[in-house]
């Protein structure tokens, strides 16, 4: 049914692979891939559904590198999980009832949280950092408390139907729940993304939204670009990755609410 030309093929493996050296950096890779899927003429639900597993690799490899923090602490995780792969089906699931009318309009507004989200990630961890000495009385991930419980809900549901800007939040979230070592923190952070991404990829798949022949591109130059930001993070400086990322988002999130009114 859809079909890339070749210079639409040339733009997935170009972008794709600049989104999985994003991720596997400073995040973000979203903001380079999805716009393709969208001017490629795919309807708004199929392109983000083709997008998220697009991109999907990107915690997972991330992951790989915290394994034995992450078999550590596998049972403080195995509830995160639970949370997560419930919050996740929920998000999945607005996203197909939603129908593409309702979700172009939405588009702006999501890239604009996200490009927040990315723009002010640090001051954002900074804060609640400040605070989790006073907060982790209240919230913990071992045992999270009802307003626990709905934070990490909400922020799963965000997931399964919008993934940008995600990490951001969870990293926001584990500090508010006292995980302030930032190792321990990532690792989490990644490790929740994974199980809240793979989710939400599997009912896209399940669902027969997503558009292959636009995705496999994506996904293989997603995975080489993983792999080489991995290896190249030490050199390229991550600030001037999010300064892309943000300067990125910001053209997108003008050119789709001129686009949509």
């Amino acid at each position: 049914m859809f079909a890339p030309d070749f210079f639409t093929l040339l733009l997935l493996l170009i972008t794709g692979f600049i989104a999985g050296v994003c991720n596997a950096i400073a995040g973000g890779g979203t903001f380079f891939t999805l716009p393709i899927f969208l001017a490629a003429g795919l309807p708004p639900v199929l392109a983000n559904a083709s997008n998220a597993v697009a991109v999907w690799p990107g915690h997972i490899l991330a992951s790989v590198g915290y394994r034995d923090i992450l078999l550590k602490n596998r049972q403080t995780l195995f509830k995160a999980s639970l949370i997560g792969l419930v919050g996740a089906l929920i998000g999945a699931y607005v996203l197909l009832t939603m129908g593409n009318a309702r979700f172009r309009v939405l588009i702006p507004f999501l890239i604009l949280l996200a490009t927040l989200l990315f723009a002010f990630g640090a001051r954002i961890r900074s804060y609640f950092n400040s605070r989790v000495s006073a907060s982790s009385r209240h919230f913990s991930l071992d045992n999270p408390n009802v307003w626990g419980v709905l934070i990490q809900l909400v922020l799963a549901i965000y997931g399964g139907f919008f993934s940008a800007g995600l990490g951001v939040m969870l990293m926001a979230m584990l500090m508010l729940f006292g995980v302030h070592d930032i190792q321990l923190n990532n690792a989490y952070k990644n490790a929740i993304a994974s199980v809240i991404s793979t989710v939400a990829v599997m009912v896209f798949i399940s669902q027969g939204l997503v558009v292959w022949s636009f995705t496999l591109p994506a996904f293989v130059a997603g995975v080489v670009g993983g792999i080489v930001g991995a290896r190249v993070a030490r050199f390229l400086p991550a600030q001037l990755l999010k300064n892309i990322v943000v300067g990125t988002g910001i053209i997108l999130c003008i050119y789709y609410v001129v686009k949509l009114f």
